[in-house]
């Protein structure tokens, strides 16, 4: 059974900074693309960040230069360091397990069940 678990998801003030964790289990870890997502009150779910086995990342232009996706292909676990957050990353969190850097949901087939990001101004 595959399972996909976030955590680190908090509230924080504009000018902070979080870590999010996603732990992955039942699946050959290495062998996908793996994504963060998230989904605010109101609007499309929208893809953030996205990285392979190899470490090569993207990023959606919104989080460019603030947020930093890694992977561990040891510990099956991957992670989002968040900084300088801005009341607009104020969302669920999802991570995914798919086929693609392309930061769009049809490429991923395994998802988790999100963690919430709040931050005031």
């Amino acid at each position: 059974q595959v399972q996909l678990v976030e955590s680190g998801g908090g509230s924080v003030q504009a000018g902070g900074s979080l870590r999010l964790a996603c732990a992955v289990s039942g699946l050959t870890y290495s062998s996908y693309c793996m994504g963060w997502f998230r989904q605010a009150p109101g609007k499309e779910r929208e893809g953030v960040a996205s990285v392979i086995s190899n470490g090569r990342t993207n990023y959606a232009d919104s989080v460019k230069g603030r947020f930093t996706i890694s992977r561990d292909n040891a510990k099956n676990t991957l992670y989002l360091q968040m900084n300088n957050l801005k009341p607009d990353d104020t969302a669920m969190y999802y991570c995914a397990a798919g086929e693609s850097l392309l930061l769009r949901e049809g490429w991923y087939n395994y998802w988790g069940q999100g963690t919430q990001v709040t931050v005031s101004s």
